[in-house]
């Protein structure tokens, strides 16, 4: 064999031995978790063939703590660039088998290095994460490794997608890469996601709590809202992300793709004509208004389990990709709370700074009220969403179905927030408040007054309607130009995707600023 043929085979032997990341020992302990490798992982995610792997033989530089003593290459994370259905990304993912995929100085590196070329390149960043955290025997160069991640996150941020994918621990400092990037996956069961975890909890606060119910991927779905997904597999994790990046554009400068579908624009349904009960207290579905209007009755929805009385998601109309905001009657009568607020406004954001036209459906009878909400500052956050709407430049087509009250109207994409088409049902009532509280507000004086509890409910009944003839309708908005029309609820999809057809090429632009100062 000659010196050259030498080579090459130990370039061979040297890279079967780097993709078997910390032993085959480790890789059966990771499968026996019920989890698969880094390279497993990248492999379900990117089109076969396609990945392009970067810095294979990095390692690291530390040598305290007996740490000279191993030199594994590519030190605890693969990175590269490959395609999902044909369409560039750049990844990352975290490799368990070596050093508990703990983060180097060097590994920090080779992560940065991804980022930076998918800013450059113009392509999502995906990570996928599976680490103890930082590896305590760097010390501060560890640290320092996860400032310069971060601010790699920072920097992305509104240029390129950035999606999570939580497929392990996620402790301590590296919990806040995910918690930067625009969606966050996790994986029921085998993820968490903590700053402090159960045992120093215990120490400080005396709270007996487990992994799962600290910071497991339920918890975070559904209570604190910073994972926007879960899901029971791996696979199912994987297959999420693939299917959410084909709603998503490439980078800020383009529009997400298009999907060819069969159904009809002009497609109208008779069903929504009745979906709204003539009671205004009685609730109803509002996924069936959304599947309805939508290309295939397909809707994917983010953040499912949190603030349910809020709907936020991705669909296509006509072929081209929107995002959904919709208010749900049979969650809280709709009503707008901190959490409501939050994951709304964070959600129109993203669709504004990747060009996804928004299409909001309107049915919010106020702000939830009460010392829990106000002392949790519901104005500040509902601030945000107001901000979210009235800073978006993208596409916005508003329908109001049914009630849209009070500063909650105002909220919801309204005219006054640069609204481009606002429409509404006859069912719409767009007033200050419902009939009650205005007949007590208007003719307090003069029900107390009546001293005939028939009478006054004569009285009252009489005033209630007389409001509601007068404002809890769609034309008092209508005749002063706060709405473009009111439509017949069968014909919504086709007025929404006229609207949105016409608005494709709007240009609208914010005052010259620095950056703004959301209410945070």
């Amino acid at each position: 064999m000659s010196i050259q043929q030498d080579k090459i085979q130990e370039l061979v032997d040297r890279r079967a031995v780097a993709k078997l990341g910390g032993g085959q020992k480790r890789i059966d302990a990771q499968h026996q978790k019920g989890k698969l490798t880094a390279r497993e992982r990248l492999s379900k995610l990117l089109d076969p063939g396609s990945f392009e792997e970067f810095d294979m033989f990095v390692q690291h530089r530390c040598t305290n703590f007996g740490m000279e003593a191993s030199h594994p290459d590519g030190d605890g994370v693969v990175t590269g660039q490959g395609t999902v259905d044909g369409r560039p990304v750049f990844v990352f993912a975290q490799d368990f088998t070596v050093n508990g995929g703990s983060l180097s100085k060097t590994m920090s590196e080779k992560i940065c290095k991804v980022m930076d070329m998918a800013v450059r390149v113009g392509a999502p960043v995906i990570g996928l994460n599976d680490s103890g955290g930082a590896r305590i025997q760097e010390g501060i160069d560890a640290l320092a490794g996860y400032g310069e991640i971060f601010e790699r996150n920072i920097l992305a941020s509104g240029v390129v997608p950035q999606i999570s994918g939580i497929f392990g621990p996620c402790a301590g400092g590296a919990v806040y890469s995910p918690a930067l990037t625009d969606f966050t996956l996790m994986v029921q069961n085998t993820s968490y996601m903590f700053l402090t975890g159960p045992a120093v909890v215990k120490s400080v606060t005396g709270e007996d709590v487990d992994q799962e119910s600290l910071g497991g991927a339920s918890v975070h779905a559904s209570k604190s809202g910073v994972a926007h997904f879960s899901a029971p597999t791996e696979e199912e994790g994987i297959e999420t992300i693939k299917k959410l990046l084909s709603f998503l554009p490439q980078n800020n400068t383009e529009t997400a793709p298009e999907r060819p579908t069969a159904d009809p624009v002009g497609r109208t349904d008779d069903a929504l004509n009745d979906i709204v009960p003539d009671s205004p207290n009685k609730a109803y579905d509002m996924y069936g208004v959304i599947r309805s209007i939508v290309d295939d009755g397909e809707f994917f929805e983010v953040h499912k389990d949190f603030a349910k009385n809020i709907i936020v998601g991705f669909a296509h109309m006509g072929g081209k990709s929107v995002g959904i905001v919709a208010n749900q009657p049979g969650v809280l009568a709709g009503v707008l709370d901190i959490n409501a607020s939050r994951k709304g406004a964070r959600f129109v954001r993203f669709c504004d700074a990747f060009n996804i036209p928004l299409v909001t459906l309107v049915d919010v009878p106020g702000f939830l009220p009460g010392t829990q909400q106000e002392y949790g500052a519901i104005i500040t956050n509902g601030a945000k969403l107001l901000f979210a709407y009235g800073e978006a430049t993208v596409p916005k087509v508003t329908v109001t179905l049914r009630k849209s009250y009070g500063g909650a109207h105002i909220v919801m994409s309204c005219k006054q927030l640069r609204g481009d088409v606002n429409y509404a049902w006859p069912t719409s009532e767009i007033a200050v408040m419902g009939a009650d509280g205005a007949v007590g507000v208007l003719y307090g004086k003069e029900l107390k007054a009546e001293t005939d509890p028939a009478k006054r409910a004569e009285i009252s009944e009489a005033r209630k309607q007389e409001y509601n003839e007068l404002f809890c309708n769609p034309y008092q908005a209508a005749q002063k130009g706060y709405i473009e029309d009111v439509i017949e609820p069968r014909n919504t999809r086709f007025r929404v995707i006229r609207a949105l057809a016409f608005l494709e090429g709007k240009r609208q632009e914010i005052p010259a600023k620095k950056h703004d100062n959301l209410p945070l």
